[in-house]
């Protein structure tokens, strides 16, 4: 994510693609995932996420002025939960929902994302990761094939959606700590 002149440059790629090859930024292959270990993998990066909101004053610093801070990320991350949950509840319970897309760049901005309390985020991250990992971790069987699809054509399955979903996560802590999300 990236920002000028302290509003925010749009994201226009279409994530989607990291469903058919290695991300060659944080080094995540999803195609390697098994769905069901995703819950797992969401329950085990909120730990790294709340070190990261606990860094102190330096948290909220852009290290430069076209890329978000630690904690403009880890805002992004709780409301991509949050969002994910309510897309995963209506993959569970209606056939095939459409849902809108989200514009991340406009609720960065609306929510004011940097300004928002690094302590408040990480126990709000938590909660809604946590909340994502125990929805996931109910669906089993033929519920992996359930499938839905937001507005610009994207199309999921339970499956697809949790191996895309699951690279968000990875991938933003890469950007913050420069560790590689795959060894």
């Amino acid at each position: 994510m990236t920002s000028s002149s302290g509003g925010i440059v749009p994201d226009t790629k279409n994530w989607t693609w990291v469903l058919e090859r290695r991300c060659p930024e944080c080094g995540l292959d999803t195609r390697d995932i098994e769905p069901a270990q995703v819950a797992g993998m969401l329950r085990e990066c909120i730990p790294s996420w709340q070190q990261v909101l606990r860094a102190g004053p330096s948290v909220a610093a852009r290290p430069s002025p076209g890329t978000w801070s630690p904690l403009e990320y880890g805002c992004h991350v709780r409301d991509v939960f949050r969002l994910f949950d309510m897309r995963l509840q209506l993959m569970l319970t209606r056939d095939d929902p459409l849902f809108p897309d989200w514009d991340q760049d406009k609720t960065a901005v609306e929510d004011r994302y940097g300004e928002q309390d690094p302590a408040t985020v990480a126990a709000e991250l938590a909660a809604a990761g946590t909340g994502l990992a125990d929805r996931f971790a109910t669906v089993t069987g033929s519920q992996w094939q359930r499938t839905g699809a937001r507005d610009d054509g994207s199309r999921f399955t339970i499956a697809t959606f949790a191996r895309y979903l699951v690279h968000d996560p990875l991938h933003h802590l890469y950007d913050v700590t420069g560790a590689p999300a795959a060894e």
